[in-house]
């Protein structure tokens, strides 16, 4: 007979053979021989924090709980999270079992916090379901952010139904060539157009606000303008208005800076050009994108956390 604990964590069995990510590496992740995230069944979390530093709808009037796991199935050279999202780091420190889960995330949602983000869950998506599962038993009903890079496997997504109330995803390349040298995925544009057709089908193009200013269901999508390869970024807006909606609400973000592995890429050793950010923000308008968010060019120099302190976020 399957107790009601060993119930909760049923879902870590899809781990003995994972390939719950497109990276499809059918590793053990029970085993010593982990797959390309280097992941284990652990909750490996580097941080339990309120943020207020997301979309406005996202944050709402008050912040969100987020909750950011450790490694990635992507390594983005310039990835901003790298303390945290590095593959090759020792997250030994970061692994708590899920009743410090618990007591920390309902810390905050008991100050008045409603919406609980997970950040980087695409390889980690059993043990998030347990949280999840495992808050409703406490009486916990928060709006759920899938706060993802993209690059996600369209059937985990199907079976998130339900359980996701809003999607956050980042849509970073069109380009093959540029995905593979910065993020390690030669597959990225077609794996991501198809995660963000799974989640448009889910939610649609309508984005629902409450009167505190939270998002309660639909979707955001982030771009992350790099220096460049506008190129890049106008054909990303330009399939997401083919092949979706231009009545989706776009976070287009100007905040890059030079960070983790940078400096060894040409392209990669500066902000973004004023230039550079508001030709993308001209195409967006003229593609008929009217719903979203685009950032001061100072926003480079404002978001930096650093997952050393206690709140990486707090400096900001």
């Amino acid at each position: 007979m399957i107790n009601g604990h060993d119930k909760l964590f049923a879902p870590l069995e899809e781990l003995r053979t994972c390939n719950i990510c497109p990276r499809k590496c059918n590793a053990d992740r029970f085993s010593s021989e982990k797959g390309y995230c280097k992941s284990g069944t652990e909750f490996s979390i580097s941080s339990i924090c309120l943020h207020r530093g997301e979309e406005p709808v996202i944050s709402g009037s008050k912040g969100i709980c987020n909750l950011f796991f450790t490694n990635c199935n992507l390594q983005c050279v310039y990835c901003q999270n790298w303390q945290i999202s590095s593959n090759i780091a020792d997250h030994s420190r970061d692994q708590l079992d899920l009743e410090e889960v618990l007591g920390q995330i309902c810390s905050i949602l008991d100050i008045g916090i409603s919406i609980l983000g997970f950040v980087s869950p695409g390889h980690f998506i059993p043990q998030m379901k347990i949280i999840v599962k495992a808050l409703g038993n406490l009486g916990y009903h928060p709006t759920i952010v899938y706060n993802s890079n993209g690059y996600d496997d369209v059937e985990q997504l199907k079976r998130l139904e339900g359980m996701v109330d809003v999607y956050l995803p980042d849509f970073k390349y069109m380009d093959h060539e540029i995905s593979k040298q910065y993020s390690d995925a030669n597959d990225y544009p077609g794996i991501a157009l198809k995660a963000h057709k799974e989640m448009y089908r889910q939610k649609g193009s309508t984005l629902i606000v409450d009167d505190d200013g939270y998002a309660g269901r639909g979707i955001v999508i982030r771009h992350l303008v790099l220096p460049g390869h506008t190129d890049n970024s106008i054909k990303v807006l330009e399939t997401i208005a083919e092949e979706l909606s231009v009545n989706l609400h776009i976070s287009l973000m100007s905040q890059y800076y030079p960070s983790h592995r940078a400096g060894e890429y040409a392209n990669l050793k500066q902000t973004v050009d004023v230039d550079e950010y508001y030709k993308v923000v001209k195409r967006m308008h003229e593609l008929g994108f009217t719903k979203g968010f685009i950032q001061e060019m100072e926003s480079s120099c404002n978001y930096r956390p650093d997952f050393d302190l206690e709140h990486p976020f707090e400096k900001m």
